[in-house]
């Protein structure tokens, strides 16, 4: 029985892939630099997930506005984990927190902000387990975008051709063409901050 709270993800041994879904004006030259760049903005939050799946529900198979670009972004796993462990979680986790006070001191001044959210099925429903979801702060984002990441690329065809055979009906084709992704270990004191018990 699969956990109910797993990171999944494509990785091996120095990277793992994130998914994060922008506008062309942002993606272009992202792609072009294998790097994020203006107009991307180092002065807000940006998420980073590593379920392919859950990517496409939130941005509807990159067709939502200012989200018709997906990019998979291979960022350095030591720089991933050092992020989890400076994490806060969305809400106050009474196994993990003293008391909501507590919590609101720390997530108010975190720099990472961890949320888990339903992980999807190719069908688009909701399962059982949740997948995480990480906001890198803007006192990091300039690193991220600068120093952790590896190699970027244009997942946009594979996403729209999975859409397209999850819309005709074709799900075992569809299904073949998905990400690999496998439980991703973490060190107990990591499992800790996120609330994986």
């Amino acid at each position: 029985m699969i956990p109910k709270r797993e990171i999944r993800a494509t990785f091996n041994k120095t990277t793992i892939t994130v998914y994060q879904a922008f506008s062309k004006e942002i993606a272009l030259p992202a792609l072009k630099n294998n790097q994020l760049v203006p107009p991307f903005s180092y002065k807000r939050m940006t998420w980073i997930k590593p379920s392919f799946l859950w990517l496409m529900q939130r941005s509807n198979w990159a067709t939502k506005p200012n989200q018709e670009y997906i990019l998979a972004i291979k960022i350095k796993r030591d720089c991933w984990e050092e992020a989890l462990a400076q994490g806060v979680l969305t809400h106050p986790d009474a196994k993990i927190y003293s008391s909501g006070t507590a919590w609101h001191q720390l997530f108010k001044n975190a720099p990472v902000h961890i949320q888990w959210d339903p992980e999807r099925t190719l069908y688009g429903t909701k399962k059982e387990e949740s997948t995480i979801q990480v906001g890198i702060s803007a006192s990091l984002i300039k690193q991220y975008a600068e120093e952790w990441i590896v190699e970027i690329n244009d997942f946009t065809p594979l996403a729209k051709k999975i859409n397209t055979l999850r819309k005709q009906g074709k799900y075992k084709e569809a299904k073949r063409l998905l990400p690999i992704e496998k439980p991703y270990p973490l060190p107990d004191a990591i499992k800790t901050t996120l609330g994986i018990h």
